[in-house]
């Protein structure tokens, strides 16, 4: 059975999917057409159901429920892996909602998070997440939210965290940050879905147990990083809640859904902009 499967080329995904894809395991009965892509697409990609199995961000999964179900592995959440608001120069929380503040796309977790701290903050301009930083630096806007690697790169470039937007969502809702997660299409039979999410599952375990060395299939995606930082990224990004929600990972689900619903997620995130 082919599946069309998406997932970035970040070093958690390439991580997670190595033995998957790659023939480390066996994958019966599945064989995939591969499409790698950053998360931003993927999103788009799933919004209008272009995939039979992808990557998406939590802040999407509430527009694509109706087609998708979420599967129980391969995602990423946990504490202290959030988001952060970064800036040229020390900037005060009370003047966010005037400023032009980058945002690494529309319909992403970092968007809802980033909504959930500064609910009146509306000048927002959506790019691709490794644009970030230089658009904060060139002063093309006022502030940007950094995910992925740019967590541990951003300071070398002379930037300000203003807020781990991550440590707000756990102050405020007190559960893991659901950042991003993996859906099959609901035409798709449960059980397949199931031997899929248990093959998740097995490729994680399978690439622990080769970790710290890291694969030519992260390297060769990992767009220059150095190994340090490739190791940052997947120690930070895949664990506990990669092979299995859980009751605690399900319960942040259900709250991110909660907080999709109220009002503060309104700005930049309604299905109908």
């Amino acid at each position: 059975m082919e599946l069309s499967l998406g997932f970035s080329p970040c070093p958690n995904d390439t991580f997670i999917f190595d033995a998957l894809v790659n023939g480390k395991l066996d994958a019966n009965p599945f064989s995939f057409r591969l499409y790698m892509e950053d998360v931003q697409t993927l999103n788009e990609w799933a919004l209008e159901g272009k995939l039979d199995c992808t990557k998406i961000s939590y802040g999407v999964l509430p527009l694509v429920m109706d087609q998708y179900r979420l599967l129980q592995s391969g995602g990423a959440l946990g504490t202290g892996v959030g988001p952060l608001l970064i800036s040229r120069k020390p900037i005060p929380l009370d003047e966010i909602n005037g400023l032009k503040i980058a945002i690494p796309g529309r319909h992403t977790t970092a968007n809802l998070l980033f909504s959930l701290a500064f609910p009146a903050a509306m000048n927002k301009e959506f790019m691709v997440f490794h644009e970030i930083e230089q658009a904060v630096l060139d002063g093309r806007v006022d502030a940007g939210v950094i995910i992925h690697e740019n967590r541990f790169t951003y300071q070398q470039k002379g930037l300000h965290k203003i807020m781990d937007l991550g440590e707000n969502w756990e102050a405020k809702l007190h559960c893991p940050i659901p950042l991003g997660g993996i859906v099959i299409k609901k035409s798709i039979d449960e059980e397949v879905a199931l031997q899929m999410e248990r093959l998740i599952t097995t490729s994680i375990e399978y690439n622990w147990k080769q970790y710290p060395q890291l694969s030519d299939f992260i390297r060769d995606h990992s767009q220059e990083m150095s190994e340090e930082v490739m190791r940052q990224h997947i120690n930070l990004y895949v664990n506990n809640y990669s092979l299995g929600l859980g009751d605690a990972g399900n319960k942040a689900v259900a709250q991110l859904l909660e907080v999709y619903e109220s009002d503060i997620s309104a700005p930049g995130l309604s299905a109908a902009e």
